[in-house]
């Protein structure tokens, strides 16, 4: 497909005649320009993501615990949601371990799209399964602490020599049990793949400026102490995130 195909294909110009084409091209140029200069010189105009993320986090019926994959509340953000079927199909993992089941959604949309890239199992663990919650054969429950040595051991056990990891934390977002979560499952996560710890937007970053320490805070503790993750800022490419600094990529053992 050649330049001009391309552009009129991506604009939705494909019916328009030459005049309209003209017209809307240079319409749409003139806007990127006018919001770019915007943005770059406006002194508010860096709240704007921070003020979109309150308004949405505040309308909770509304947005983030009204959003479902086939059927099944989700409660996270598809922004996030997307990113992570972009890393599923880079990374094509052979294990997922997710710690925080809830109504289950967020397990069903990940064995869903394991089940387009025909590859991969989810582990799934919280200290209360609740029914109703989506069952598939990509999926395993596991009931219990995530942090109760004999869950962990339960989890190592499912998993083979050389396998991808790729692991979600989405359970207690109290700073010591996010920190202790971290500890123990980024030694799962396979190089080049990541630990994504969720909902670190809380404690004012950008939302709940009064949790106390959470996600984002234990985020910082383990990275003070290991060098193995980096922080992945490409992850948070459509400006807003429930997971702020929270897409780890592990870059060594």
């Amino acid at each position: 497909m050649d330049r001009s195909k391309k552009i009129n294909r991506a604009m939705g110009l494909s019916q328009d005649n030459i005049f309209q084409k003209l017209f809307r091209i240079v319409n749409f140029a003139l806007e990127l320009i006018f919001v770019r200069l915007y943005n770059k010189f406006s002194k508010n105009s860096g709240d704007i993501p921070a003020q979109f993320h309150s308004l949405y986090y505040s309308s909770p019926e509304r947005t983030w615990k009204n959003t479902r994959w086939m059927g099944c509340r989700t409660m996270k953000c598809p922004l996030d949601l997307w990113i992570y079927q972009e890393i599923l199909f880079e990374l094509k993992p052979d294990i997922v371990i997710e710690t925080g089941v809830n109504e289950g959604g967020g397990a069903a949309f990940l064995a869903s799209i394991m089940d387009s890239i025909g590859k991969g199992k989810l582990i799934t663990v919280d200290i209360e399964l609740l029914e109703g919650r989506p069952i598939h054969e990509r999926i395993t429950y596991i009931k219990g602490s995530s942090t109760d040595a004999k869950v962990v051991q339960q989890i190592s056990d499912m998993i083979k020599e050389n396998q991808v990891v790729l692991v979600i934390l989405d359970s207690d977002h109290n700073m010591p049990h996010v920190l202790r979560e971290m500890e123990i499952y980024s030694e799962f996560v396979s190089v080049g793949s990541y630990m994504i710890v969720e909902d670190s937007n809380i404690n004012g970053h950008p939302i709940m400026k009064n949790w106390g320490d959470g996600p984002f805070e234990a985020i910082q503790e383990f990275l003070n102490k290991s060098d193995s993750f980096e922080i992945d800022k490409d992850r948070e490419k459509y400006y807003m995130t429930f997971n702020p600094n929270g897409y780890l990529r592990k870059i060594k053992e």
